[in-house]
Parts: structure tokens; sequence; C-alpha cells
């Protein structure tokens, strides 16, 4: 009975915090009198590693890109982490784990920062859409698979063979 309950799977929280975050503005304060709106590009990378046994640091990274005309308006990068604990749980069932449901956890966190940073900028915020991680993780999967052949089996849990 107690080797059945150590065989438990375990999923938790450890912690959510902002790894990194930056805000480059190269053409204030002239870009404040332009009158266009600016045109917004997002890119987002998410990333898992390893800490310990079983516990797993997973990371959303997002870019944002404001232009008016050619010229940059503001760039904004956020990378927010979280610490989490699996244990027993199948090889097969982890990778998506850390791929889909921990950034699904750590996003609304970072994108809560980026739109306040932006707004603290000076600029009207910007809030991103939501993301389905689940779509993501697959592209990435495919993006992997087509890499290196038919060898997806071969994909490291930390997605360090599918980056965008």
């Amino acid at each position: 009975m107690a080797d059945e309950q150590n065989q438990q799977p375990i999923f938790q929280i450890q912690r959510i915090y902002l790894k990194d975050m930056s805000l480059e503005q190269p053409n204030s304060p002239a870009v404040f009198l332009e009158q266009e709106a600016p045109a917004i590009e997002v890119s987002i990378d998410v990333s898992a590693e390893p800490l310990a046994e079983g516990i797993f640091e997973s990371a959303v990274t997002i870019t944002v890109t404001a232009k008016i005309k050619d010229k940059v308006a503001f760039l904004v990068e956020g990378k927010q982490a979280g610490i989490f604990e699996a244990r027993n749980i199948p090889a097969e069932q982890l990778d998506p784990l850390l791929g889909i449901g921990c950034p699904n956890i750590v996003y609304p966190y970072l994108r809560a920062n980026i739109a306040d940073l932006i707004s603290r900028a000076g600029f009207p915020p910007v809030h991103l859409a939501e993301i389905n991680f689940e779509v993501f993780y697959q592209q990435r999967m495919q993006a992997a698979a087509q890499q290196q052949g038919q060898g997806a089996g071969l994909v490291m849990p930390d997605g360090s063979t599918a980056h965008h």
C-alpha cells in the first residue's frame, strides 16, 4: 500500500517568477508625436528544462515589437517562468505537460506584466491574445520531426530541437 502511494502522479507549482523583462524605445520622444497607430508584431517561444529530480523550469518568452511606418516605437521582451514539481508522470505525458500545461499556467502572469510595462512606457496598453499552447506545441513537434527526418521520438523534453 505504501509503495502504491509513492507512485501517485504529483504535479505542483513551486514558484512563478518574472525571469527577464526589457523595454526599448529607440525613437522616443518623436514617436509620441505620430498620429498613426503602431503595427504590432508578437513572437513567442516556450522552453522547459529539468532542474533536479522531478523539478522543472518552464518558461514562456514573448517579444512585442511596435512600429509606426518604418520606425520602432517600442520593443518589449518578457520571459516569465515557473518551477514545477512533476513526479511519477509517464514520459509520454511529461513532455506535453511541460510544453502545454505549464505555459498555460505561466502565460497569464507574463501577459499582465507586458501590458503593464507597455502602459508604463507611455503607450496604449497592448492586450495579448490567448495562446493555444496545445496547437503551438503540435507545431513545434511537427517542425522538429521534419528537421530530423522521421525521428520525432528524439525530441528533447526541453524542446531544444524545436525552436521556432
